[in-house]
C-alpha cells in the first residue's frame, strides 16, 4: 500500500465543510461532495504541511472550511438552489477547461457566498448563485458550488479529471490485482492462526470481505448471519444458499425474527424504530458470538468514507491495533458492550465503493451480488411507516417482490440506483369488483444515482409502471392502490423513514 500513499489530496466542502482524503493512484468520482478543492503536496495548505495535521487544524476551527480560508457565508434568502442548473463560465481556468458553457451541473445548497478569501476569484456563476466555481490559481486552490460528482451534472467528472490529473499531476496506476497481491499477505500476517468473526449482511461489503478473508485465511473465518425478520422476500434463503453450499464459506444463521418483532410492538417513530434495532442486533450479536468463539479478531467492511466520517474506535495501547467499539451491520448501528471487544481486521479501509465492486468482480463475486441495490440496516422495518406487524411485513414483502421483479424483466435493473415499494400506515377507498374496500397504498420509489448522496427519480416507461400496479392491485392482499415517487434527493431522502 505504500505506492498508495505517494500524495493526498483533501477535499473541502462550502456548506457542511466536511474532509475527505484520497490517495493520488485512484480518483473516485463517488468522494466528492460541494466543495473546495485544495492539494497538500509541496505546502499548499497556509496552516499545516500534512494532511493529518491539517485535518486536525481545521476540525477545530469554528464555522468551518470556508472562514479559514478567510471568506464569508450567508444564508441565500429566496436564492436557494436544488437540482439542475445552467452554469455559465466566466473565466478560463484549469478546473473548468473542456466543460462546455451553459451546461447543466446538479445544485443542494442554501447558503450563498457573501465575500470570497483573499487571493480568490469568481470564475462560474449560476442564475441563482453569483460563485457557482472560485479560484486562486496562485495557489491552486479551488471552489465549486454545484455537486460534479453526480451523474447527474453533465461535466462534473471533467471538473474531477481536471483537478485530479492536470492540477494535481495524479496518475490513475491503482488495481485490483496489486491490491490484492498487497492485501493477502497482510491479512495473514496480522491474523496468524487466530479466529475472525463476520458480520454478514449479504451486501456487496461484507460479502467482498466474506470472499477476500476466505481466499486469505479459509477455515479461520466464520461468518454470522443474523435474520432479523425483515429482508427482502427469499433473502435469507438465497444468502445461506449462495455462501454456505454454493461457494462453501461457512455461515451461521441465526434466526432472531420473533424477538425483533416483538420489540417493535407499538412503536411507530422511525428513529425509536432504528434505536430499538440496533440495539437488539447487538444483544444477539453478543450472545451468539460467545457460543460460536472465541474470536479475537472481529471484519467490519469498513470503506474510506466511514473512516473520516467515524470516531467510533479505540487503539489498543500494547499492539496499536484498532479495537472495535461500534460495529458496522449494512449501517453503523450501535456500540458493542465493553466487555466485548476485538481487534478490527478491515482490509477495505481504504478502498471506496466503486472500488469493492471492482475487488468483488475480481474475486470472483457474480453480478447478483455486486449489483444488488442498496438495502438499509434496519430493512423493511423502515418501509413500513408507522407500526411493524407481520401482516404489513407479509404484504410489502410481496409488493416489492413484484417491483423489483418487473424491473429486472424490463432490463433496468443496473440501470436504477434503487428500486423498492413503501407501505404507508393509511386505508384508502377503492372499488373491487361489486364491493367497496379500504386498503393500504404501496409507494412505488426507483431512484437513479452513482453513490446515494443526491439522487433522481427515475423515468421508467409508463407501461413498465402500469404493469407494476397492476400486479400489485391483483396479487397481493390489502392492496388497493399504487402511487409513485417523483421527489428527487433533495429535497426528499431516497428512503421514507
Amino acid at each position: 500500500m505504500e505506492k498508495f500513499k505517494q500524495k493526498k489530496l483533501i477535499l473541502l466542502t462550502l456548506g457542511i465543510f466536511s474532509p475527505l482524503a484520497f490517495t493520488s493512484s485512484r480518483v473516485n468520482a463517488s468522494t466528492f461532495g460541494a466543495e473546495i478543492f485544495c492539494t497538500m503536496r509541496n505546502g499548499g495548505n497556509d496552516h499545516e504541511s500534512s494532511w493529518e495535521a491539517a485535518y486536525s487544524y481545521i476540525k477545530k476551527q469554528k464555522g468551518g472550511w470556508f472562514k479559514v480560508l478567510g471568506g464569508t457565508v450567508t444564508p441565500a434568502i429566496k436564492k436557494a438552489e436544488y437540482g439542475r442548473a445552467p452554469i455559465n463560465i466566466d473565466s478560463n481556468v484549469d478546473l473548468l477547461s473542456h466543460v462546455e458553457d451553459k451546461s447543466i451541473m446538479w445544485m443542494s445548497h442554501g447558503d450563498s457566498i457573501n465575500s470570497l478569501p483573499n487571493g480568490f476569484n469568481k470564475v462560474a456563476h449560476t442564475e441563482n448563485t453569483i460563485h457557482a466555481a472560485i479560484a486562486n490559481n496562485q495557489k491552486k486552490l479551488f471552489g465549486v458550488q454545484f455537486h460534479p460528482e453526480v451523474i447527474h451534472s453533465e461535466f462534473g467528472m471533467t471538473v474531477i479529471k481536471n483537478f485530479v490529473y492536470s492540477i494535481s499531476k495524479c496518475a490513475p496506476d491503482w488495481t485490483t490485482q496489486t491490491f490484492l497481491e498487497e492485501t493477502i499477505p497482510r491479512i495473514k500476517e496480522q491474523v496468524g492462526n487466530k479466529k475472525v468473526l463476520l458480520a454478514l449482511s449479504g451486501g456487496v461489503d461484507s460479502s467482498t470481505l466474506a470472499f477476500l478473508l476466505n481466499k486469505a485465511i479459509g477455515k479461520q473465518l466464520t461468518c454470522m448471519f443474523i435474520d432479523q425478520g425483515f429482508m427482502r422476500k427469499g433473502e435469507p434463503e438465497f444468502l445461506m444458499d449462495f455462501f454456505d453450499k454454493k461457494f462453501h464459506i461457512k455461515v451461521e444463521y441465526i434466526n432472531a425474527r420473533e424477538r425483533f418483532i416483538k420489540k417493535l410492538e407499538g412503536v411507530s417513530d422511525p428513529e425509536t424504530k432504528r434505536k430499538i434495532i440496533g440495539g437488539e442486533f447487538i444483544n444477539v450479536f453478543e450472545e451468539e458470538s460467545s457460543r460460536l468463539g472465541p474470536f479475537e479478531y472481529l471484519a467490519q467492511g469498513t470503506l474510506y468514507p466511514d473512516v473520516i466520517e467515524s470516531a467510533g474506535t479505540n487503539v489498543d495501547p500494547k499492539t496499536g491495533e484498532r479495537i472495535a467499539v461500534k460495529i458496522k451491520s449494512h449501517h453503523n448501528v450501535g456500540g458493542l458492550p465493553k466487555d466485548l471487544q476485538f481487534k478490527l481486521v478491515e482490509p477495505l479501509r481504504k478502498l471506496f465503493k466503486d472500488e469493492v465492486r471492482k475487488l468483488g468482480a475480481a474475486l470472483g463475486l457474480p453480478d447478483e451480488i455486486i449489483k444488488r441495490h442498496p438495502f438499509p440496516g434496519p430493512g423493511l422495518a423502515i418501509r413500513i411507516l408507522g407500526q411493524v406487524t407481520d401482516e404489513k411485513l407479509n404484504c410489502l414483502r410481496d409488493a416489492d417482490w413484484i417491483v423489483r421483479d418487473e424491473i429486472k424483466k424490463a432490463d433496468l435493473y443496473n440501470d436504477i440506483w434503487q428500486a423498492f415499494a413503501v407501505l404507508l400506515p393509511v386505508r384508502t377507498v377503492g372499488v373491487m369488483g361489486d364491493k367497496r374496500t379500504y386498503a393500504w397504498p404501496i409507494v412505488l420509489r426507483c431512484v437513479s444515482s452513482e453513490d446515494g448522496m443526491t439522487a433522481d427519480w427515475s423515468k421508467i416507461p409508463f407501461e413498465i409502471l402500469e404493469r407494476i400496479s397492476n400486479r400489485i392491485v391483483n396479487e397481493v392482499v390489502q392492496v388497493n392502490r399504487v402511487v409513485y415517487d417523483i421527489t428527487s434527493k433533495p429535497p426528499g431522502t431516497i428512503e421514507w423513514e
